[in-house]
């Protein structure tokens, strides 16, 4: 995919404030400090696109980025972050909901989890979901710059068992710093658009 132009578009809490037109959208969800700002910045060749935070749980919209005039990353708050309030948790669970539930131009939600670790039990929700409402997902697998070579296979074996992955999603090992994946994101994304 050559990105030729990447902006923020807007921001939106309800339905009513959604863009208009019927242009594809990517979701992007995950752990609040799972780099999921790093990786839309990586994938749009963008350092700054995303605001990348030193505190977790920053993200409290849905953000809409317009890519290449065509279609739209959605960038939704990071879950399992414990400062969050109860309250404010449900309302995120809520407004997520709505927009899986009633988005006819979301193709494909891409699921970012911490390639070092196990996935944790919001991951292993947040999968279900997905497929409860037959949404297909892409495992965006971060930070796998951080793990040797020799051990990656058991990391990803231990990711596919763990969110018991259903055989047509996709396990992509990701790093925002040297770019591992980027491609393999990229192919598995436009196989949707």
């Amino acid at each position: 995919m050559k990105i030729t132009s990447s902006a923020y578009a807007l921001s939106a809490v309800r339905a009513d404030q959604y863009p208009p037109g019927q242009q594809a959208e990517i979701m992007l969800a995950g752990r609040s400090n799972v780099g999921k700002s790093s990786c839309i910045n990586a994938l749009l060749n963008n350092s700054s696109l995303a605001r990348i935070s030193s505190r977790p749980g920053k993200t409290q919209t849905l953000n809409f980025y317009h890519i290449n005039e065509r279609f739209y990353f959605v960038d939704v708050p990071g879950y399992g972050y414990a400062k969050v309030s109860k309250k404010q948790r449900e309302a995120f669970g809520k407004m997520i909901e709505e927009y899986i539930t009633s988005r006819e131009e979301l193709r494909v939600a891409c699921l970012l989890v911490d390639f070092r670790h196990k996935p944790t039990e919001d991951d292993v929700l947040m999968y279900n979901f997905f497929k409860y409402y037959d949404v297909p997902v892409i495992v965006i697998a971060t930070k796998v710059d951080k793990i040797g070579k020799t051990h990656r296979a058991k990391h990803e074996k231990m990711i596919r068992e763990t969110l018991k992955l259903h055989g047509d999603d996709k396990l992509i090992p990701f790093s925002s710093v040297d770019k591992t994946g980027k491609i393999a994101v990229w192919s598995a994304i436009e196989s949707f658009l």
